[in-house]
């Protein structure tokens, strides 16, 4: 009888669970929009914080190297040494690269429409005669210049008084994100310099609160993430330094233009999985295309060929065996990403598919180990 009472009692809690599970998803489904904004509005909300939790997670990698590193030879003030460490070595990196790269693209973009400018003064300047086809056609089609006259004033009138508008707007927003970048900055710092007393923190708050089988495993879950977040970030950067190197490497025996700049380029760009490095290819391409087009196919060529090198041999060493997560995975995190965080999305799929696969990896094998399933 008695057994009887807890099978019910475990069957009324499973229908009761299945229930509530059901409303949940309903409710979810029929108010998305409403949650959206709700979840919107705090993420804005608590944008800085994030934001610090974001930098915390990329600084604590240098962060354990300069540790490691100081601690032979000085045991004060590691911690602040590290950190200030961490934040000059990330920022100097990008701004390094910036001051580097930014002039001589905006350069060979403008050189790139005063030779397109220059090409059409040049077909204006063509006799008509050797065109009379071309003549002809034009000469068919009826075109009110005057409404297209009229059409491109009123577009610049409208855009002179947007424009104190539009320049204030963007100022605010300019402002607002140093703001935002700075409050997540010292929060990060916040972070790191206590994290050992905020992770024991955190254990006591979940232990205490949540049953300690649930805990157990959400701690376990911290872990692997923290893991592969730390191996993720160290192989990336290290596979970026590689393919940086050697792409210098190369275009300085082919002779080419702005080897140095381009090679930190696309060590920089090559921190976003799969389409980073590309990118950097781009902006190198059009670099080059003002100097020479032939050296630049020639370019373009040249890093097909060292993307193919770094894809099926150095990638996958360097980063694939500290991650564990096949490439159709890598492809599939970055797509998705992308589409959901831009950058951010894509710089952080990886990881976090990479934990996601080794949990289920492991819940895999504990489930087969339960059902006794040979897997040989």
């Amino acid at each position: 009888m008695l057994e009887d009472n807890e099978k019910l009692k475990k069957l009324a809690k499973w229908i009761i669970g299945i229930f509530t599970c059901c409303i949940l998803i309903f409710l979810g489904i029929k108010y998305f929009n409403d949650i959206a904004q709700f979840v919107s509005k705090c993420i804005g909300y608590a944008g800085p914080l994030f934001l610090g939790m974001i930098f915390a997670l990329i600084l604590n990698v240098p962060m354990g190297f300069f540790e490691k590193l100081l601690k032979k030879k000085m045991n004060r003030f590691v911690r602040p040494l590290s950190i200030v460490l961490s934040i000059v070595l990330v920022l100097g990196i990008f701004a390094g690269v910036s001051v580097l790269v930014v002039p001589e693209l905006a350069k060979a973009i403008s050189l790139i429409i005063d030779i397109v400018l220059n090409s059409i003064d040049k077909l204006e300047g063509l006799d008509a005669s050797s065109f009379d086809f071309v003549s002809d056609a034009i000469a068919s089609i009826d075109i009110d210049w005057m409404a297209i006259k009229s059409s491109v004033e009123t577009w610049f009138m409208s855009f002179g008084k947007n424009f104190v508008n539009h320049a204030a707007n963007m100022i605010g927003s300019v402002v607002s994100g140093f703001i935002t970048f700075f409050v997540g900055l010292i929060f990060s710092i916040y972070i790191l310099s206590s994290k050992e007393k905020l992770m024991k923190q955190t254990g006591r708050l979940i232990r205490a609160w949540i049953p300690e089988k649930f805990a157990n495993y959400f701690i376990h879950v911290c872990e692997v993430c923290n893991n592969v977040f730390k191996l993720y970030v160290a192989g990336q950067a290290t596979e970026a330094i590689i393919l940086g190197t050697l792409c210098m490497i190369g275009m300085l025996i082919l002779g080419m233009p702005y080897a140095p700049m381009i090679g930190a380029l696309v060590g920089v760009t090559a921190l976003i999985p799969i389409v980073g490095a590309f990118v950097g290819c781009i902006v190198g391409f059009i670099m080059i295309l003002t100097i020479s087009p032939f050296k630049a196919l020639i370019f373009v060529v040249f890093f097909l060929v060292l993307q193919q090198i770094e894809g099926n041999m150095i990638y996958p060493k360097v980063v694939g065996s500290k991650i564990n997560l096949p490439a159709i995975w890598v492809l599939a995190a970055v797509t998705i990403g992308g589409n959901i965080g831009g950058i951010l999305g894509m710089l952080f799929s990886v990881p976090v598919t990479s934990s996601l696969y080794t949990l289920v990896k492991e819940a895999t094998k504990n489930r087969e180990k339960s059902l006794k399933i040979n897997t040989k």
